[in-house]
C-alpha cells in the first residue's frame, strides 16, 4: 500500500536558484531563503548570528572591545589556529578526524628551528622542508588510515602523541630555540600589510578581492550562459559585489585605525581562497565531497577512494605545519607553545562551530574563518573582562555543542524533507 502511495504521489519540482532569482528577483530570493531553512539548509546563517550578538554582548560590557586595536588583535592571532582549521576541514569532509594536528604544528616549528638555527640552513628552504615535512607526515598516516585499515582516530592520536615526543626531542633539554625576525618569519609576524604600517596596503587588498570575485563570477555567468544552463544574473553579481566591497573596505578601515592589516591575516585569506576554489571548482574537491557523502557510492563512481583519503590527510598536515611556522613567528621562538593540545581543541571547535559538518560531506573551508573569528572574539572578549581561561574554556565548549546540535537537526530535518 505504501509502495503504492509513493509511486502515485508527485514528485515535488527542484528549482535551480539561479534561474529562480533570474526570474523572480527579490522574491525569488526570499523563496529560495525560506526553502532552505525548511529543509534544515542553514549554511553560514547561525554563526554569522552568533557573532554578531557576541560582538554586542562584548561591545557593551567592555568599550574597549569594539576599538580598531582590539579588532586587529582578534585579527592578527586568530590566523595560527584557523589555518589549522583549514586543513582540519578537509578531513573533517570525509567525515573522519585528525588528532595529530597539534602536535604537528609543534613539531614543524621545531623542524624549522633546528634546520635554521642549529644547522644553519637558509631560512627559505628550512620553510620549504618544514610544509615538506608536515605534509610527508599527514601522506604518512593517510596511508596507514586508508591502505592497512586503521581507524583515523588511532592512527592521529597514535601521531598525537609520537610528533609530540620528537618535537620535545628536537627542542632539546631547554625546551625552546629562539628564532631570529627576519626573513619570512619576519613576514608572517608582522603587524601589517606590506610591512610598513601603509594604510593603502589594506584598501589595496580588499580593491583585489573584490576584483577578483566580480571577475571570476562574470567568467562563470558566460561559461553557463554558453552552455545553456541557468546563472546568476549580470543585477546579482553586481549585488554580491557590492556586499563584498562594504566589508572589505570595512574591515581595512577599522584596522587601518590602528597599525594596519596583519600579515598573517593576508596569507591566511589567500590560504582561504586557494583552497576554496580547489575544493568548489576542481574535480579533486567533487571528489572529496562524493567520499565524504558515501564510501561506496564513490568507488562505484570510479573515484580512488584511497587517494582522496591519502591526499587529504596529507593537505591536513600542510596546513599544520604552516600554522606552526605562523605562531612561531608570532612568538619569535619554536617551544611547546606550538603543540599545546588546546590549539587542536580549538581548531576542531574552529573548523565545526562554522559550520562544517562532523558527519562529512558537507561543510566550507570558509567555516575555518567564521569558527576561528567566533573563538577569538570569545577570547579577546573574555580578557578584556578580566575572566579566568576556564569560563573561556566553558563558553567554548558550550558554543561547539551548540554548533554541533545545529548540525544534527539540519540533517534530521533535511532527511526529513528528502534532501539528504
Amino acid at each position: 500500500m505504501s509502495n503504492e502511495t509513493d509511486i502515485n504521489t508527485p514528485a515535488v519540482p527542484v528549482t535551480d536558484p539561479r534561474l529562480l532569482v533570474r526570474e523572480e528577483g527579490l522574491k525569488g530570493y526570499l523563496t529560495e531563503f525560506k526553502r532552505k531553512v525548511r529543509g534544515g539548509e542553514l549554511g553560514s546563517l547561525p554563526v554569522v548570528v552568533g557573532l554578531i550578538v557576541i560582538w554586542i554582548v562584548f561591545g557593551i560590557e567592555n568599550k574597549t572591545f569594539l576599538t580598531a586595536a582590539n579588532f586587529e588583535t582578534i585579527a592578527y592571532y586568530m590566523v595560527g589556529i584557523g589555518t589549522l582549521a583549514i586543513g582540519l576541514v578537509f578531513v573533517l569532509l570525509l567525515g573522519e578526524i585528525d588528532l595529530s594536528v597539534g602536535s604537528v604544528s609543534g613539531l614543524a616549528a621545531a623542524v624549522f628551528a633546528v634546520l635554521s638555527v642549529t644547522h644553519g640552513v637558509n631560512i627559505w628552504l628550512a620553510g620549504l622542508l618544514t610544509l615538506l615535512t608536515g605534509i610527508g607526515i599527514g601522506a604518512l598516516q593517510g596511508w596507514i588510515f586508508a591502505k592497512i585499515g586503521v581507524p583515523a582516530f588511532v592512527v592521529t592520536l597514535a601521531g598525537f602523541l609520537g610528533w609530540q615526543g620528537l618535537m620535545l626531542a628536537l627542542l632539546g633539554n631547554t625546551g625552546t630555540i629562539n628564532l631570529a625576525d627576519t626573513g619570512f618569519i619576519h613576514l608572517l609576524g608582522g603587524s601589517s600589510f606590506f610591512l610598513g604600517g601603509d594604510v593603502a596596503g589594506g584598501y589595496i587588498l580588499a580593491a583585489v578581492a573584490v576584483g577578483a570575485m566580480l571577475t571570476g563570477s562574470l567568467l562563470e555567468q558566460n561559461r553557463r550562459r554558453k552552455a545553456g544552463v541557468p546563472f546568476r544574473p549580470t543585477s546579482e553579481i553586481a549585488l554580491r559585489a557590492g556586499l563584498l566591497g562594504v566589508a572589505a573596505f570595512v574591515a581595512a578601515y577599522v584596522l587601518n585605525q590602528h597599525t594596519g592589516v596583519p600579515n598573517a591575516l593576508v596569507f591566511f585569506l589567500i590560504a582561504l581562497v586557494i583552497a576554496d576554489f580547489v575544493l568548489r571548482r576542481t574535480s579533486y574537491g567533487r571528489k572529496v565531497f562524493a567520499v565524504g557523502g558515501g564510501i561506496e557510492a564513490a568507488r562505484r563512481a570510479g573515484i580512488n577512494v584511497a587517494m582522496v583519503r591519502i591526499t587529504v590527510f596529507a593537505i591536513s598536515g600542510g596546513f599544520a605545519a604552516l600554522g606552526g611556522l605562523i605562531i612561531a613567528a608570532q612568538i619569535t621562538s619554536a617551544n611547546q607553545a606550538g603543540s599545546d593540545p588546546i590549539n587542536l581543541m580549538l581548531a576542531i571547535a574552529a573548523a565545526v562551530i562554522g559550520g562544517t559538518s562532523l558527519f562529512g560531506g558537507r561543510g566550507s573551508v570558509w567555516s575555518a574563518l567564521l569558527g576561528v573569528l567566533v573563538i577569538q572574539s570569545i577570547k579577546t572578549g573574555l580578557d578584556l573582562l578580566g575572566l579566568a581561561n576556564s569560563v573561556e574554556y566553558m563558553i567554548t565548549g558550550g558554543v561547539l555543542l551548540a554548533a554541533v546540535i545545529i548540525d544534527s537537526i539540519s540533517r534530521r530535518t533535511q532527511k526529513s524533507a528528502g534532501r539528504a
